[in-house]
């Protein structure tokens, strides 16, 4: 698939998205007119990263990662010297769940056949799972066996999976909000993210 296709694949699931009106978020979405939010970057980028859920900020404009949270990817990127212009960020949910809530089993399930279909077209390099939810669907979708550890213990972990016969490089981090609740994961954030120098 060449640029231009991929471009395409990506559009067509944005249009997707925005009739989607069996989204288990769709009736919250339209009462506050929000957007959905499918993601942004490079069609061919070689790391892709995946968050959690659009919060407010990124419900109102349509694109992720732009609020408070986004401020905090951004100078992870800034860190390690990584233009965010020259990856695709995105989120398994596709649309802000209730106050911010944690998104439910049922709509990862709805929403994560996007997120497949992103990764497929896109054919990335490496994933980077930000936070507990996009590590545990991540790494069951592609493989990589876990012995039940957490977050807290595979954070900053590089790990391969298989998207059909192709390998692909999965890297599990602290979602970047949790330094704004827990002031001392800033400085492990910041130097779990430098893993990703290697793909760069």
């Amino acid at each position: 698939m060449n640029l231009e296709q991929k471009k395409e694949k990506l559009e067509e699931i944005r249009k997707e998205l925005l009739k989607a009106k069996k989204a288990p978020l769709y009736s919250y979405r339209t009462e506050n007119n929000y957007l959905p939010v499918p993601g942004e970057g490079k069609a061919n980028a070689k790391i892709v990263v995946v968050g959690e859920a659009p919060g407010k900020n990124e419900a109102v404009t349509g694109l992720p990662f732009c609020g408070q949270t986004g401020k905090i990817l951004d100078d992870l990127f800034e860190g390690i010297a990584l233009d965010r212009k020259s990856v695709f960020v995105t989120s398994i949910v596709k649309d802000r769940p209730q106050k911010n809530r944690d998104p439910t089993k049922e709509e990862i399930a709805w929403y994560a056949p996007y997120l497949d279909r992103q990764i497929e077209i896109i054919a990335p390099k490496v994933v980077v799972a930000l936070g507990r939810f996009s590590m545990e669907y991540l790494f069951d979708r592609y493989g990589v066996e876990t012995e039940g550890k957490t977050i807290s213990q595979l954070h900053g972990s590089v790990h391969e999976g298989k998207v059909g016969d192709q390998k692909i490089k999965i890297v599990a981090l602290y979602h970047p909000s949790a330094s704004i609740y827990n002031q001392k994961l800033k400085s492990v954030i910041k130097e779990d993210f430098s893993v990703l120098k290697q793909f760069i």
